[in-house]
């Protein structure tokens, strides 16, 4: 590695949020990276101690990488229980305005923020609701983001009607939270109000908020949005697929930027599904070399 990794906790409200920083032994970057996970997941889908990771890529040439966990999960403190709970409205209202305001005080300049999955809607949102934060962000790249699903089929019907939309409140109702890595659909727990607050919208619901009924789809319409790199998979077939992917697009009006789809028949080494396109080592190659060159003539 030709990087450091070290952990921070930033403090918001009553708990805190664990920022993994990847500090490269050589920085040739102006731009600080911020990376946010998804559902079900935290940090780690950008990172391990080995070195692997599309952070330990971007940090290895040069890049000052954060990755954050969200409320809840990963690191941060404390962990989602029946005693800890956390909305979707206090991620979008209060996790990513504090780590980008944190990010762009230390260092002073715009943050590149990059988004898994849903990372990349709760994030479109807390950017349409509070436009004060847009001249910190420099750029933004998301990958098999999506809000509805819109596709069929049986996988939709197992993993999404039946067990996101079915089980998981049930288990929240039990355990207080989602134990999604103890149950063995996912890489972590999650928050049982956030879960809930996803529902609908995955559903089809209209992009406003279960909580208060702000509108982000109208906000978003008023956005001028930064740069933006979207990545979506040929083999992502349910949690990202590229219907659903280029539908979010469209609707946040973030479809002003640039598009890829990864796979075979757009020349990659494989048809990527919805965790290999940040974790396969042939990525290192089909598309995390582009994004460091396109990020480098930010």
């Amino acid at each position: 590695m030709q990087h450091l990794q070290s952990s921070a906790w930033l403090h918001v409200a009553d708990y805190q949020l664990h920022l993994r920083q990847l500090t490269p032994d050589k920085a040739g970057s102006a731009y600080p990276v911020l990376m946010l996970h998804g559902a079900i997941e935290n940090s780690r889908i950008f990172y391990n101690e080995k070195g692997r990771g599309l952070g330990c890529f971007l940090a290895d040439r040069g890049f000052v990488v954060t990755c954050a966990d969200f409320a809840g999960r990963g690191l941060s403190s404390p962990k989602a229980s029946r005693r800890f709970n956390h909305s979707q409205q206090q991620l979008i209202c209060q996790d990513i305005p504090a780590l980008i305001t944190h990010l762009y005080q230390q260092h002073q300049q715009p943050v590149v923020v990059m988004a898994h999955s849903w990372a990349g809607v709760v994030l479109a949102a807390s950017l349409a609701r509070f436009p004060e934060l847009l001249p910190k962000v420099k750029a933004i790249v998301t990958f098999g983001t999506k809000r509805v699903i819109s596709v069929g089929g049986f996988k939709k019907r197992l993993h999404i009607d039946l067990v996101w939309n079915r089980l998981s409140p049930l288990l929240c109702l039990l355990y207080g939270y989602l134990p999604a890595k103890q149950w063995r659909f996912g890489a972590d727990n999650e928050p049982a109000q956030y879960v809930l607050d996803t529902i609908d919208w995955i559903c089809g619901g209209a992009f406003i908020d279960p909580t208060d009924g702000f509108d982000y789809a109208a906000a978003c319409a008023a956005i001028c949005w930064p740069r933006s790199w979207h990545f979506a998979a040929t083999g992502d077939k349910l949690l990202g697929n590229p219907i659903d992917v280029q539908a979010f697009l469209v609707e946040t009006g973030l479809n002003s930027g640039v598009y890829s789809l990864l796979g075979k028949e757009p020349g990659h080494q494989q048809d990527y599904d919805h965790i290999s396109m940040l974790t396969d080592a042939r990525a290192l190659t089909d598309h995390f070399a582009r994004l460091e060159q396109w990020l480098k003539l930010l």
